[in-house]
């Protein structure tokens, strides 16, 4: 979850990170975050019951580790 704080209409910044999924807030300094979040963002379509919903969610690294470690088919894992 992100909290922002607004300026206008084109301009805010991020100021807080909450991890959905646990609820451990990500420091923010200058609208950046001081460690790695995943976002996931979803806009889904005419073959789902949430048709012409958006959802988004942040995670923190742990939560994601045990999210991947229940996956039946095991995340894919290259060297960038």
């Amino acid at each position: 979850m992100r909290q922002f704080k607004i300026y206008n209409k084109q301009e805010k910044e991020i100021t807080k990170i909450i991890c959905n999924q646990c609820g451990k807030e990500i420091e923010v300094v200058n609208g950046i975050a001081k460690e790695e979040v995943l976002t996931v963002e979803k806009q889904w379509g005419y073959f789902s019951d949430k048709d012409t919903e958006f959802h988004q969610f942040d995670m923190c690294e742990q939560c994601y580790d045990k999210l991947i470690s229940s996956f039946r088919i095991p995340v894919e894992i290259r060297p960038e």
